[in-house]
């Protein structure tokens, strides 16, 4: 049997958006050319793929069984084909995902700097704070804090140790006082993140004496948008946590106050993450080489007498 490579591909957009529309906006085509494609590749195999509905799609049994036998092909293909015309500056399109909180990637500096080195790649950010098969979404790479990196992918570090602190601005520390050990923060205000609405908030993780533990706090405030934290922390609505280099701008001003360091020691950073190939393309070549880049200056900087860290 011969099949219209291009309907597999369809197909996989399908698979991982659940949405004609979403999968049509991935591959550059209208809902309907997507829908008309997913029909011609169930005619041609006999066999219904998936189920429709007013907004959403849902495989059949045969679709996920074709489903997991031909999204890593796929993937390996776009990637020999790619490969193949690695004669010229890399291009093409780039597709990441990266933590909210990642913020040496996401702030802007270093991806302004990729895409000018790199004219024709085209880069597709996703941020997003959920955990996910990168490769079943059709990533090329993410970024995470490496504790939560799978150990089958490859990982290049974009930053050094890191480490969560608790802040709050000096108004809120001149009413209410600074908490002298972790476990007073339940008696104060705190601002909590969340990842999504159906998640528990995060918790606040704590070390004393080398013993790991957490602080059970009940946020008055519970979001999940970073901005909307600090933001509120520096109006004076109370204590919140997070990665220190989230609020490393507002405590280099004395707008927000650390507190409880002694409590919080350094982990391991955030690193760029991908499958483990013989040869990744190039693009993805092109983006490794540069966090490097990137990362071996901000270290510079930051041994460099009064000069700040990027």
């Amino acid at each position: 049997m011969e099949l219209d490579l291009n309907l597999l591909r369809v197909f996989r957009a399908v698979a991982e958006g659940h949405n004609f529309r979403e999968a049509g906006d991935r591959l550059g085509v209208t809902r309907s050319a997507v829908s008309q494609g997913i029909r011609r590749l169930e005619d041609s195999l006999g066999v219904a793929l998936v189920q429709r509905s007013t907004r959403s799609v849902r495989l059949t049994e045969a679709g996920e069984r074709l489903y997991r036998q031909v999204a890593q092909p796929l993937t390996t293909l776009g990637t020999a084909l790619e490969d193949a015309h690695d004669d010229g500056p890399p291009r093409g399109l780039l597709r990441v995902t990266a933590t909210s909180i990642a913020e040496r990637f996401v702030s802007g500096p270093l991806l302004a700097g990729f895409v000018h080195a790199y004219p024709g790649i085209t880069l597709d950010v996703t941020v997003s704070d959920e955990a996910f098969d990168i490769v079943a979404a059709g990533f090329d790479a993410g970024v995470r804090l490496g504790e939560v990196i799978e150990q089958d992918m490859v990982a290049v570090p974009v930053t050094g140790p890191q480490r969560e602190v608790a802040v709050a601005a000096p108004a809120y520390i001149a009413r209410h006082g600074t908490p002298a050990h972790p476990r007073e923060l339940v008696d104060h205000r705190c601002i909590g993140w969340r990842m999504t609405p159906t998640t528990a908030p995060h918790r606040w993780e704590f070390v004393e004496n080398g013993q790991p533990f957490d602080v059970q706090v009940d946020p008055q405030i519970t979001t999940n948008d970073m901005l909307l934290m600090i933001r509120t922390a520096l109006a004076g609505g109370g204590i919140t946590f997070g990665i220190e280099e989230t609020f490393r701008p507002w405590i280099d001003r004395g707008d927000l106050v650390p507190l409880l360091q002694d409590f919080l020691p350094p982990f391991p950073g955030f690193f760029l993450y991908f499958p483990s190939r013989h040869h990744p393309p190039a693009k993805l070549r092109a983006l490794i080489e540069h966090v490097r880049a990137f990362r071996e200056d901000g270290d510079a900087a930051s041994s460099a007498p009064g000069v700040p860290a990027r």
